[in-house]
């Protein structure tokens, strides 16, 4: 399964990496805006947006392109691993 995961903590980004990695999925993390935001997330099977410590811009490109494209989407308010890991836990099946 491929994640995007958009927001969280710069710091969290090997950690988030190393999460998905045990839970079979191949992560990009972006805590940061990067330009063509849009066009760089490309085709995931889930994103994963950290909405605490993220930027509304980014937010937005996120939930426009979930929506557009039939993507799942997960929000969370917590940029933690507990709650990546629970996310990829409770979404293995659903994606």
């Amino acid at each position: 399964m491929s994640v995007v995961i958009i927001g969280g903590h710069a710091r969290m980004t090997c950690e988030y990496k190393n999460i998905c990695s045990r839970h079979g999925c191949k992560a990009k993390v972006y805590t940061q805006a990067v330009s063509n935001l849009e066009g760089i997330i490309g085709q995931p099977d889930l994103i994963i947006l950290f909405t605490n410590p993220v930027s509304h811009k980014m937010a937005k490109i996120a939930k426009k392109k979930a929506a557009l494209h039939d993507i799942a989407l997960v929000q969370s308010h917590c940029g933690s691993g507990s709650a990546l890991k629970a996310i990829l836990t409770s979404m293995k099946g659903a994606v």
